[in-house]
């Protein structure tokens, strides 16, 4: 069997485990070893759906309505056997966040209109505003809003209702009983009009079409109802099988039929044309189906046989989301534990634009609550720097995620063949101040959430030695040690014009060994890099005539030498470098 996780065991695993390595890391300072380069553990965007809660309080969940204008979760229930000390039926309303039961309305009229306690079957439609209409054993339609005492209701004369749903227009409701199809006055339960079929079970209405789809699952067809005449005009047969139904639902933006049959779901167009068949995974059935019109996607819910003796049975239901355009699975499966048809159908609620989905199981009288998740995708990355030693330096990145990403900065010091975490740089912006050690290293920042990693592209930082043409710091291009006959110029270097004081307080590091702010070594009126006359600094700020390598210029304008060059003060406003005297030992 085909894994149906959206994330298999081992990815989630990883994912997690990497977060908590990566967050560790950059508390302690430890280093992190990760492959060089960009990339991530799933594909930028990834969407997938989460288990995050499950509600228990609302007896055996026969069906779910998030409301539209309300948002509220409205749950028509039965009572569990297994909680004999309370009765559970009736109409919950939860608050779709956390499951708490905002209030419970037990009681509707029976069929002389005496209230008592009624388990509450199907949920039919939204009432405006808030509130739901429902059906209700053995023939009620009921209407209730959060917080009523009482559900208003009647009784449908006849057989007992063995299917319902919403109604051509706002006042009424189409109920089934057996083969008779019928519209029914909400508030007083009185049949308008009725057509009866050869054999059916369940239906859907497409009102925006003016048609009612009745499927016949014994005879395997679908009938087609027109709404104005009330009277079938057209029959579509159905794949041969075992006469297993699920569900017959109508995607409200396309008019497609949805029908769950047997182990698969076959759809066809508004016209009753055959657009292609689902099918789930093992031995799992189609039990029920909804639609989001803002992200055009079908959530199909299945439930394993509960059969350990049957192939492929597992116990587990699924649930999968599909493109209504082209019947495309969108994401992997999630699957749903435990849910099987042994003793009920599930039911699906999807709230609007599909942030959240509610599955019911019968079986273990619980809602479980998935969230859509997002791995994350990065929508800002650093870019490579290029400043002299002493600049501060911020690096950027962002992402986007569902849940929020965490970031976590990264460094490598080694061309990117190994990171490590930088500690305590876990925000969009990491700010440091750049040292010459720092030049060439990379840096790249690490989202993570449940669903994915996901990295940066890398930025690469060049650090140089403040020049003392420009005043020192800046944020243009590789810095260099000076310049080529060049004149001192005040600023943050050490020495100003004719190698005398900065305004900032900075020396030429004169004979007396007086310290000023890291920059450069002033230069005379005839050249501004250490060795005078016109030799330019080589690469690496060694000394010209020398090779003595500069090799830090923070805290001290001072540089001594053993093999020629000497820095000295003179008298006046002038500093130059010029050949040590010999010792006397020459």
């Amino acid at each position: 069997m085909t894994p149906r996780h959206p994330l298999t065991p081992g990815r989630a695993g990883a994912a997690s485990a990497a977060l908590a390595l990566v967050l560790a890391a950059a508390a302690t300072g430890s280093p992190v070893s990760a492959a060089g380069g960009e990339g991530a553990d799933v594909p930028q965007g990834t969407v997938a759906y989460r288990s995050v809660a499950q509600f228990t309080t609302v007896g055996k969940p026969r069906d779910l309505m998030v409301h539209p204008d309300s948002k509220k979760l409205y749950v028509g229930s039965d009572d569990l056997p297994e909680t004999a000390d309370v009765d559970e039926s009736g109409l919950h309303v939860l608050d779709p966040a956390d499951g708490k039961v905002r209030s419970t309305v037990g009681r509707a009229p029976g069929p002389t209109g005496t209230l008592g306690r009624r388990a509450v079957r199907q949920l039919l439609a939204p009432l405006p505003g808030d509130g739901a209409v429902f059906s209700y054993p053995l023939r009620g339609i009921g209407t209730a809003k959060d917080g009523d005492a009482a559900a208003a209701g009647a009784w449908v004369p006849g057989a007992a209702v063995t299917h319902a749903t919403a109604g051509l227009t706002a006042s009424t409701v189409l109920v089934a009983q057996g083969p008779v199809l019928s519209e029914v006055d909400i508030a007083t339960a009185v049949v308008k009009r009725s057509v009866t079929l050869e054999g059916g079970d369940g239906f859907a209405v497409d009102a925006a079409r003016g048609t009612v789809w009745f499927t016949d699952f014994t005879h395997r067809r679908m009938h087609r109802i027109d709404a104005a005449s009330f009277q079938v005009t057209a029959t579509v047969e159905l794949p041969a099988g075992e006469g297993f139904g699920g569900f017959t639902e109508v995607d409200p933006e396309t008019g497609a039929v949805w029908v769950g049959l047997d182990s698969s779901v076959v759809v066809h167009d508004a016209a009753g044309k055959r657009l292609g068949t689902l099918r789930g995974a093992g031995s799992d059935m189609p039990r029920a189906a909804a639609f989001d019109a803002t992200t055009h996607q079908a959530f199909v819910v299945w439930q394993d046989a509960g059969d350990s003796s049957q192939p492929g049975s597992d116990n587990d239901g699924t649930l999968t989301v599909h493109r209504t355009r082209d019947l495309q699975e969108v994401m992997k499966t999630v699957v749903l534990p435990g849910l099987h048809v042994q003793l009920g159908s599930a039911a699906v609620a999807v709230e609007p634009g599909g942030a959240n989905v509610f599955v019911s199981d019968p079986v273990a009288g619980r809602i479980t609550r998935l969230e859509r998740a997002t791995s994350p995708r990065v929508t800002r990355s650093p870019a490579d720097r290029s400043v002299v030693a002493g600049t501060e330096v911020r690096l950027t990145a962002e992402a986007e995620g569902i849940p929020r990403p965490t970031v976590v900065w990264q460094v490598s010091t080694d061309a990117g063949r190994t990171w490590q975490a930088v500690a305590g740089a876990t925000s969009p912006t990491y700010t440091f101040t750049a040292a010459l050690s720092d030049n060439g290293r990379r840096y790249r920042a690490e989202f993570a959430n449940d669903s994915g990693v996901v990295r940066t592209a890398v930025a690469t930082l060049t650090v140089g030695i403040p020049d003392p043409t420009t005043g020192g710091s800046g944020d243009g291009g590789p810095a260099t040690s000076g310049g080529t006959d060049s004149t001192g110029s005040a600023g943050s270097t050490t020495g100003g014009s004719d190698g005398g004081s900065g305004p900032d307080g900075g020396s030429d590091g004169g004979s007396d060994g007086a310290a000023g702010t890291p920059g450069t070594v002033g230069g005379g009126s005839t050249g501004a890099t250490a060795g005078g006359g016109n030799h330019a600094t080589p690469s690496g700020g060694a000394l010209a005539s020398t090779g003595v390598t500069v090799a830090t210029l923070a805290g001290s304008a001072v540089v001594l030498t053993t093999t020629g060059w000497i820095l000295l003060r003179r008298t006046g406003t002038r500093t130059r470098l010029r050949p040590a005297a010999p010792s006397d030992g020459r």
